[in-house]
């Protein structure tokens, strides 16, 4: 059922781009007590993309949230995207998703029937999945808000990791970029309805198709690209693999209208402030304006990025693109720099 309301007209930001900065997160989380726990396989020491926890020699949990408010119009659409977007960082472990719980915050001067819409979206998508929901919690909100906990389960020995990316090894990235600019030039009603197709089909798409591929190959680090952008994640996993991330510019996938509406300066806040947070800590060769806007551009339910041998990525990339939305080869791992991140 369509219903006749714009949702984005009810958020200041939208989707990813709503999230914290990750200058104020950083300081923020550097300053909590340090939890320990022999069973904890995964926890917030590298800024992983969701908890793992130990139950016994064979089987650990995942355990991730995610939430915003919405970046399409459309109820169930949104419903769609935001538990897309939540399952995504089970799928970016290496795991599969098995229950969900709604995570809702919805303003009274809404009608009900628009909350019934997100659910079902939300329902569709935790269906594909072939998880179930169990149950949520509700708030009242000035701003409609919509996401999921979401609990995956893993063998303790078969764990993705942001970690782990070794020099000689290449990168590939699953999904284009762009989803915040060109959502942005949407809400400023600037783009066209193919435009919304294209943004929407890449959010809606799960990343359980791409996952289920790369779990069959040797993948050395693994995350999904979301409000922090490929500089920010790619930052992510540099860091914490203790090498640098060379990005080659003529290969950066990106919806075909970013280019367009990042010249025209159709720009998410999210994306200034992942430009400040990593200030000075990468190296661009050559960028045009509009890719080195891109690559800090906030995704919302954006592709996976791993690295894998050059010997291996070829059979990847092979099975991946037989899937609707290809893959690219974007990048490799070379040993540390001075700079972390290199785009040239």
């Amino acid at each position: 059922m369509k219903l006749e309301i714009k949702l984005t007209e009810y958020a200041r930001k939208c989707g990813c781009g709503a999230k914290l900065s990750s200058a104020k997160l950083a300081e923020v989380l550097g300053k909590l007590p340090k939890m320990y726990d022999e069973n904890l396989l995964v926890g917030t020491e590298t800024s992983d993309d969701a908890g793992v926890y130990k139950l016994n020699d064979q089987l650990a949990i995942i355990q991730t949230v995610d939430f915003f408010t919405p970046i399409v119009d459309d109820p169930y659409t949104f419903g769609m995207i935001a538990a897309t977007n939540a399952l995504s960082d089970v799928y970016a472990m290496g795991g599969d998703p098995v229950t969900a719980l709604n995570i809702v915050c919805f303003p009274n001067k809404l009608d009900l029937s628009v909350l019934g819409e997100i659910l079902k979206g939300g329902i569709e998508k935790v269906k594909e999945a072939g998880a179930i929901i169990v149950g949520g919690h509700t708030i009242e909100d000035d701003e409609p808000k919509y996401g999921l906990a979401v609990t995956g389960i893993i063998s303790p020995d078969k764990i993705l990791k942001n970690y782990g990316a070794k020099p000689g090894e290449v990168l590939i990235l699953t999904k284009p970029l762009g989803i915040g600019i060109v959502s942005t030039a949407l809400k400023n009603k600037a783009a066209t309805d193919e435009d919304r197709e294209k943004v929407t089909k890449s959010m809606i798409t799960l990343n359980k198709y791409s996952a289920e591929i790369i779990r069959k190959y040797n993948i050395s680090a693994c995350t999904d690209v979301t409000g922090f952008g490929l500089m920010g994640h790619s930052y992510e996993m540099a860091g914490s693999s203790d090498v640098t991330i060379e990005l080659s510019k003529d290969k950066i996938p990106y919806i075909d209208s970013a280019k367009e509406y990042s010249e025209k300066e159709f720009l998410p806040g999210g994306m200034f402030n992942n430009m400040e947070y990593l200030k000075g800590k990468y190296e661009f060769i050559d960028v045009p304006k509009y890719l080195s806007n891109i690559v800090f551009d906030p995704q919302t339910s954006g592709g996976l990025l791993f690295s894998c041998s050059e010997e291996d990525s070829e059979k990847i990339l092979a099975e991946l693109n037989e899937l609707e939305i290809k893959s690219s080869i974007i990048g490799k791992v070379i040993e540390k720099q001075e700079k972390l991140i290199v785009l040239k």
